[in-house]
This record gives C-alpha cells, sequence and structure tokens, in this order.
C-alpha cells in the first residue's frame, strides 16, 4: 500500500504508473548497474523491463525473438534502416520498444512516429505509452507532457505521432524518423521528397522505415532495391513468416487452405509482384524478366534490331506533355504467333505536335510499321499529323466514311476487350515483354470498379499501349496483315466472350460530338466516348 501511496505522489497527472517531471529520487547500486546495462543494450532493456499485450495472455514480458534481437542491432548499427517484413511479424512493437530506448537514453531528441494513418500513429504511440507505464521508476525520466499525440520527457526528448502528410513535420528538428507501413502511404513520392530533408539535415539523425510489400513503383520499393543492391544509403533488413517461431510448414498449409494461396504470398510471401486485384495473376507477374535495351536515344528504347521482312504494329498513347502523364509507344513484332516488344518509348514533355515526327520516324525505320493511335482528346492532333501532313497511311482507321476517324477511340468496350485479351497474352506467354518501365505498369495495373487503372501514383501508359494492342489482335485488320488466327492463341470460351461483346459489323452513322454520342469521364478525369450505334444494309 505504501509503494502505490508514493507512486500516486511522484506520478504524472494523478497517473501512479507514469513518474511526473521533477521527481528527485536516489539510486541503490543495483538500480544504477541495472540502468547502465539498458542503456548499453535495448536487448536487454527489452527483455528485462518492457512488458506487451499478448493475444492470448494479456499483459507479458517481452520475449523477444531471435530477429528482433537483430533488428535492435540492426537500428543501433545503421543510420538508414529499411524493414520488409511479412504481416503479423511483431515488427511495429519492436520499433516502437526501440524508440521508447532510444527516448530515455538519449536527451534532448526529437522521435517522430508517422504512418499511413493518424490512427495508426496515434496506435504506435498508446503502445509506447503502454510500455513506459509498466517500466520501473528508476528506469524513467520522468514526464513532461503525455496525451495522444506526442510524450515530452523531463530530459527534454520527446516522441510525437502523425500521419503522413507533407506538412506533418515540417519546420521541426527530428533525431529519429520512423514511417510505419511506408508502402500503403498516398503520394508518397512527394512526401517522402519534403520529409527528407528534415531528417538530413543532422549528421547523426535516424530513419527507420517499415513496410510490407504492396506491389512495385512505389517509393519503399525503390528504396528497398536500392538498399539491396547498395545503391543508396539504406541498409535492408528483412523478416520472413518463417522468421516468427511457431510459423512452419503445417502452418502455412493450414494458412493457404483458408485462405489461398496467392493471399498467402502477398501478405506472408513479402513479395513486391501481384497485388491480389492486379489484371495480371500474380505468378505471371513474378514471371516477367527485364531486360537492358540495346540502345536508348530520344526516349526511346530499342530491344530488338528490325529484322527485314517481319511485321510490326505500333500503338501509340498520347499525353498533354505537361510532365504529368507520358506520352508513349511501343511497337510489337507480331511475325510468329509468340508476339515480342522490340522498342517502346516514354516521355511526359514531348509536344503532341511533335510527336508525330517521332513516331513516323521509327514506325518507318521498323518496315514501315501498322500504327494504331489512341485518338481520344490529344491523339486527334497525332493521327492528323501522321496522316494528312506525313501522309502516312499504313494507319488504324476506324471508318471510311466517319469524319475524325484516324486512330482508334478508346471506349469502354474497346478497352474492356483490349484488357480481357491482355490477360490472355501474357498469361499464356504468347507477348514477351523486355521493357522494365512496362512490367511496373503491369504490376501496379489493378481492377478499378468495373475497370482497370495504375494505382496513384503509378502511371499506366505503357500498359494502355498493350491494351490497344490486345483489343487490335482481335479485329479483321489484324487477321489480314498477320496471317494469325488469334482462335488458336486464346481460351476458346473467353474468346467468345469478346465477340459476344463485340458490335455486327456494319458503317457507324454519326460523328465525334454528334447527337447520338454519349460522354463519360471516369473518377480520374479520363473521358469515354460511346456512341448509340446501329448497322445498316448488311444484315
Amino acid at each position: 500500500m505504501s509503494n502505490q501511496i508514493k507512486n500516486n505522489e511522484l506520478g504524472y497527472l494523478g497517473n501512479p504508473s507514469v513518474k511526473r517531471d521533477g521527481v528527485e529520487s536516489e539510486f541503490t547500486k543495483k538500480e544504477v548497474l541495472e540502468y547502465k546495462k539498458c542503456m548499453e543494450s535495448p536487448t536487454y532493456f527489452a527483455r528485462a523491463y518492457v512488458k506487451v499485450i499478448s493475444l492470448d495472455d494479456g499483459l507479458v514480458s517481452f520475449d523477444l525473438y531471435p530477429y528482433q534481437e537483430k533488428m535492435f542491432n540492426h537500428f543501433t548499427n545503421n543510420r538508414f534502416s529499411i524493414v520488409l517484413a511479412c504481416r503479423q511479424s511483431g515488427k511495429s512493437i519492436s520499433s516502437v520498444v526501440y524508440l521508447l530506448w532510444y527516448a530515455i537514453f538519449h536527451p534532448e531528441k526529437t522521435i517522430a512516429i508517422l504512418a499511413n494513418k493518424g490512427a495508426t500513429a496515434r496506435e504506435m504511440l498508446a503502445r509506447v505509452t503502454l510500455a513506459l507505464e509498466n517500466l520501473p521508476f528508476f528506469l524513467q525520466p520522468g514526464c513532461k507532457a503525455l496525451n495522444k499525440g506526442s510524450i515530452e520527457f523531463s530530459n527534454n526528448s520527446k516522441i510525437i505521432a502523425a500521419a503522413t502528410s507533407g506538412n506533418s513535420i515540417r519546420g521541426l528538428s527530428i533525431n529519429l524518423l520512423m514511417l510505419d507501413e511506408f508502402a500503403f502511404i498516398e503520394n508518397d513520392g512527394q512526401f517522402y521528397t519534403s520529409t527528407y530533408p528534415v531528417v538530413s539535415s543532422g549528421k547523426d539523425t535516424q530513419i527507420i522505415i517499415t513496410s510490407t510489400a504492396n506491389g512495385v513503383g512505389n517509393v519503399f520499393h525503390k528504396l528497398w532495391e536500392g538498399a539491396v543492391t547498395e545503391t543508396n544509403e539504406y541498409k535492408a533488413f528483412r523478416v520472413d513468416w518463417w522468421d516468427v517461431p511457431g510459423r512452419d510448414d503445417g502452418w502455412k498449409a493450414t494458412t493457404i487452405a483458408n485462405t489461398s494461396e496467392l493471399q498467402f504470398e502477398q501478405e506472408f510471401g513479402n513479395t513486391f509482384h501481384g497485388r491480389g486485384n492486379t489484371l495480371i495473376a500474380a505468378n505471371h507477374l513474378l514471371a516477367q524478366k527485364a531486360m537492358d535495351p540495346i540502345y536508348f536515344m530520344e526516349n526511346v528504347s530499342i530491344y530488338k534490331e528490325p529484322i527485314q521482312g517481319h511485321t510490326y504494329v505500333m500503338t501509340v498513347d498520347v499525353a498533354k506533355g505537361r510532365g504529368q502523364d507520358y506520352s508513349t509507344f511501343t511497337i510489337i513484332d507480331i511475325t510468329t504467333d509468340t508476339f515480342e516488344q522490340v522498342g517502346t518509348f516514354r516521355d511526359n514533355n514531348i509536344s503532341p505536335m511533335l510527336l508525330p515526327d517521332l513516331i513516323y520516324k521509327w514506325a518507318n525505320s521498323y518496315n514501315e510499321a501498322y500504327i494504331i493511335v489512341e485518338s481520344n482528346d490529344q491523339g486527334v492532333v497525332v493521327c492528323n499529323g501522321l496522316y494528312y501532313d506525313l501522309e502516312y497511311e499504313n494507319m488504324f482507321v476506324e471508318s471510311v466514311v466517319k469524319k475524325n476517324s484516324i486512330g482508334a477511340t478508346m471506349t469502354r468496350r474497346v478497352k474492356r476487350i483490349g484488357c480481357s485479351s491482355i490477360k490472355d497474352l501474357i498469361e499464356q506467354r504468347k507477348l514477351t515483354i523486355h521493357d522494365a518501365n512496362t512490367i511496373i505498369e503491369m504490376t501496379t495495373f489493378v481492377a478499378k470498379g468495373s475497370s482497370y487503372q495504375a494505382v496513384a501514383p503509378n502511371h499506366d501508359d505503357l500498359m494502355m499501349n498493350l491494351v490497344l494492342f490486345a483489343w487490335f489482335t482481335t479485329t479483321d485488320i489484324f487477321s489480314s496483315i498477320s496471317d494469325i488466327d488469334m482462335k488458336n492463341m486464346l481460351y476458346k470460351e473467353q474468346l467468345q466472350a469478346i465477340q459476344d461483346d463485340m458490335i455486327p459489323f456494319g458503317f457507324i452513322e454519326g460523328t465525334r460530338g454528334s447527337d447520338n454520342q454519349k460522354t463519360f469521364k471516369d473518377e480520374d478525369g479520363t473521358v469515354w466516348f460511346e456512341e448509340e450505334t446501329r448497322s445498316t444494309g448488311l444484315f
């Protein structure tokens, strides 16, 4: 009872478990020795004095896994740490315990916990508070302030928690920054750009980034790859499912039986490829292997030189050239029934007025490649420049009687057919992809409502080249220029679905912008054209 009364007198704002600021206490010889041991080793500190909540047993002592002990040493020895860990491995609790140790034994330090959601960051700070409350008073530095968003200690160190936004820690001097579940942060590029200078200004400041994998192309993936290849200053630390005690082959088999192999790889496999809702199945994304271009010029990557007598198709996606979406084209060799990507172009600054000359040059070099330009929006400028100004006639024309019919209009129907067909071509290994940017876009091309698009902030311009090409392979024009029977390349039931969805052949009445045309706009601002059509005379 006397200890409880004493703690009540010394506690912070009536909390007997947290020592308030200004409390002076005498250390016993044993406490001095213990304090020294804890100060020198976060592992000893955690194992001897930290308590955590167990799902099965409630409040228990922190019995570190072997990998968690190695993780503490990794944090201590490296200024920039990046951790790739499977789900439910204990990485978050390990990280917050290390932060508490750092705050207690390093005076006048500012520590920031940033997570993809403010609630997640505050929950991590609550774990810090729980560990603090269960420490003996001789280890506690005293508390000046404690709330849901921050803790400030008597040694002038403090821990703050916030969501990951560009302004969350702007203007602060941060000594240790922890970014939790960084791969799931929206606008991660903008956030990282604005946050990094806050930490990099000091010589001894630290960054700890932890996350599970969430596809390729995001900042976490790029930093991880850089750490693994030693092309940046980050040091990689990986936690696989078998590093967690109790997880063996039997546990894996049970987990897969209760979910699926794809879900297991996504949640526990530490694989960056293959979100569960990608258009292309995960195992086929993993099979994609990029190669270096044989040469690169004018933002054109060439993987195979043109071969005399071969037939090539070029699909083109046009952007506004204002540093946002990319203008792209992809050149595909269709000479054999296994198609091959031989060249790509990607530039987000080129004007649509200049693009026709570049396309004309490369299409001619590839045996006057057959060109299909997506004619939505700025694509009309490129179509007219190629067909009328440069007089390049080997182009896809929607109708010989309809005005402004050069190129292909990307309607919902065209995209639906193209997505279905490119999935078949990739998964049946009938199209070989060499370009790294294209492969990245494939891995971030995911379901959005009833359609597919890139996960922000990624792009899908090269992927739309493939979608347009795959749609083109279902047309009669493709059969006439390639002599390839697509029915033998695609599953019969999938081909039937495509055929059922296509309108009967006939002349399309109406023009772009006419009364019988409907215009739709998706959430991402993409404009779609759908026409109320009727076939005439032939059926």
